[in-house]
């Protein structure tokens, strides 16, 4: 199927379902699951009759195995392990975690436990069938996930975080649109009033938001000016997001090399130095963030220095280019494994925030040079990477057409909404 066949149904499904997804349960329900060691087996209720058993379910505990919790039903410790050879292609008893619930099935006819169910995580649980002591039986039983195409849109009026979650949205789609726009929005720096409009798909499980899909297109509107973000997969295994001219979101540099707290300090050729108190260059910029905060590399590149270094502390420095090379001052400590040679790709972890060196308190001091030059981190504009091909641009165009549509019938649809209650209450005030 197409690109914009794809689009299009998506489209008619968002736009006639007016699907602003909120976190609200699937009316729909996704209860059925489907048993997935050989073949698909459509069970309900782990397919286990209830009637005769005594059912108990409890969390494992702190110092819980495998082990020990059987051996409360009376499974001896040579039982236990031939049970765990037995499903070791299944299952890991050691990855069996605190917190998890399982739940037991005794025969109420002889007190033995003949089924025992384990939940590895929202959708997928274990299932062993020990009625037989000579043949153990399991499964990894999984619910079945359902993909809801929905809208989302929130005004920033006091942070995304808390204005996203606060108008029903999971906290999941902040974490993919701050991916999304990692290279050319500062998500410590929006403003209040800036609007964020998505159509993206969540994955539901039991009527809950289990993860988020594709984001598939996002109009971000900062200080009055609108930034899109349009999901056109080429099919070549590269970058998949694109703005509005097609050009890649992906920059060859990071907006910033770690989430930080403020900004302590700016780029200066004359700022009085915290520790000397004399007056001298800092040309950098200081990012306060706790330490043992991850630092990354804004870019692909080479490690060229790897060190502690006087006032500098321990310090990361790395070329991308035979125009660019940044630097990462006073960390804690290096990532492990860092060394002169190294090539890292954008967003691995360098390092973490310290403050060694010359230092008033754990922060980051972030630098870039351009051709040898220091330049302010906060005013570079970023080389995009390589842009959308001229064969696919049509198709591109249409794809972002019947999406902006889709997000402007919405967007006014709400509004005339938001009107029609607003007319109804001023109404019944009076």
């Amino acid at each position: 199927m197409s690109v914009r066949i794809k689009t299009v149904l998506f489209a008619i499904v968002i736009v006639s379902g007016l699907c602003s997804c909120g976190g609200g349960k699937n009316p729909s329900g996704t209860e059925s699951a489907e048993a997935s060691v050989g073949d698909t087996l459509e069970l309900n209720e782990f397919g286990i009759p209830v009637a005769g058993y005594e059912v108990e379910t409890k969390q494992v505990g702190r110092g819980d195995f495998f082990s020990n919790i059987l051996n409360e039903y009376g499974i001896t410790n040579q039982e236990i392990y031939r049970i765990s050879e037995a499903i070791k292609d299944t299952f890991d008893i050691r990855d069996i975690r605190v917190g998890n619930e399982y739940t037991s099935f005794v025969s109420e006819a002889d007190t033995t436990l003949h089924y025992w169910v384990y939940c590895i995580d929202r959708q997928r649980y274990l299932i062993l069938d020990l009625r037989n002591a000579d043949s153990v039986g399991s499964m990894i039983f999984r619910k079945r996930m359902q993909t809801v195409p929905c809208y989302a849109d929130v005004t920033i009026e006091n942070s995304l975080w808390y204005d996203m979650v606060s108008a029903g949205v999971s906290p999941l789609l902040i974490l993919k649109l701050s991916d999304i726009y990692a290279w050319t929005v500062d998500f410590f720096a929006l403003q209040k009033g800036d609007v964020f409009k998505v159509l993206y798909d969540e994955v539901r499980c039991d009527g809950e938001v289990f993860a988020i899909g594709d984001v598939r297109y996002v109009e971000f509107t900062h200080d009055g000016e609108m930034f899109p973000s349009v999901m056109f997969d080429q099919g070549d295994g590269g970058n998949i997001y694109w703005n509005d001219k097609g050009e890649s979101m992906r920059k060859a540099f990071l907006k910033a090399p770690l989430n930080y707290s403020r900004i302590s300090s700016g780029f200066s050729y004359a700022r009085k130095h915290p520790v000397t108190r004399k007056v001298q260059p800092h040309t950098g910029v200081d990012y306060a963030a706790p330490t043992g905060t991850p630092v990354m590399t804004v870019g692909d590149g080479t490690v060229i220095e790897c060190r502690y270094r006087g006032a500098n502390g321990n310090i990361v420095k790395i070329k991308h280019n035979s125009v660019y090379t940044t630097a990462y001052l006073h960390l804690s400590r290096f990532a492990k494994g860092m060394y002169v040679g190294k090539r890292v790709r954008q967003g691995d972890v360098i390092g973490y925030v310290g403050s060694t060196g010359r230092s008033t308190g754990p922060h980051l001091d972030y630098r870039i040079w351009k051709n040898g030059t220091p330049i302010n981190p906060l005013k570079m504009e970023s080389p995009s990477a390589e842009p959308l091909k001229k064969d696919n641009m049509d198709e591109f165009r249409a794809v972002m057409g019947v999406y902006k549509s889709s997000v402007d019938s919405i967007y006014a649809v709400k509004l005339y909404d938001g009107a029609m209650k607003a007319v109804s209450a001023a109404g019944k005030v009076s």
